[in-house]
């Protein structure tokens, strides 16, 4: 069983978790990096570099401009998630609105865009909530979470390749999904845990 308490602080056996005191190492450095392949939206390369323990590594790097998620919340504690089908997944799955960011883009002004084009609205009041790394052994990424609210309806305007369904469901029930392991898109899942820190809900999954 894993309690949030008000602040979202996860409560279970916490006060018998120690602290983990990493070693003080020199930088990585990045000796050379060829391109291998070159594609729409990601680079792939192979760098070589000296890792901080002072060995020499070859690493299989996929480059990627980056992106922004919305928890989008309205005034009925609604939040977007879109069951949106996905090739490399296998099928359909629930997602945030979310997208790509353009060259030199600001995270936000992305979110910003996609809130609209994929669920159809905007919003006046805007709050980070941090970033993540989508997968940090291989891959570039870093996504931009953000709570959106005042929400008001815009016009959608979807790609050729994006086939979703927009639903609006309880702001709990979200949570109950991501703790579940119901949503299994990792952004999803931590923006609306974020979130719901953000906003000091008391989640109990049993």
């Amino acid at each position: 069983m894993a309690s949030f308490d008000s602040s979202g602080t996860c409560s279970a056996r916490a006060s018998a978790r120690a602290s983990v005191v990493l070693p003080v190492a020199a930088a990585m450095s990045t000796l050379n990096s060829t391109l291998q392949y070159q594609g729409r939206v990601i680079s792939v390369t192979v760098d070589e570099v000296i890792l901080p323990n002072g060995r020499q590594a070859a690493l299989e790097v996929v480059h990627h401009p980056g992106g922004a998620a919305i928890v989008a919340l309205n005034d009925l504690q609604q939040v977007c998630l879109l069951r949106q089908y996905r090739y490399v997944a296998g099928g359909w799955i629930w997602e945030l609105p979310a997208g790509k960011l353009d060259a030199a883009e600001a995270p936000e002004t992305t979110a910003r865009r996609e809130l609209t084009e994929e669920a159809g609205v905007v919003a006046t009041d805007w709050v980070s909530l941090g970033s993540l790394l989508s997968s940090p052994g291989v891959f570039a990424e870093v996504i931009h979470l953000y709570l959106a609210q005042g929400l008001s309806s815009a016009r959608s305007a979807l790609e050729d390749n994006e086939v979703l369904e927009v639903h609006w469901l309880s702001f709990r029930q979200a949570c109950d999904m991501a703790l579940s392991g119901e949503l299994r898109d990792a952004k999803t899942t931590i923006g609306v845990l974020r979130a719901a820190h953000r906003l000091g809900l008391s989640l109990t999954q049993g």
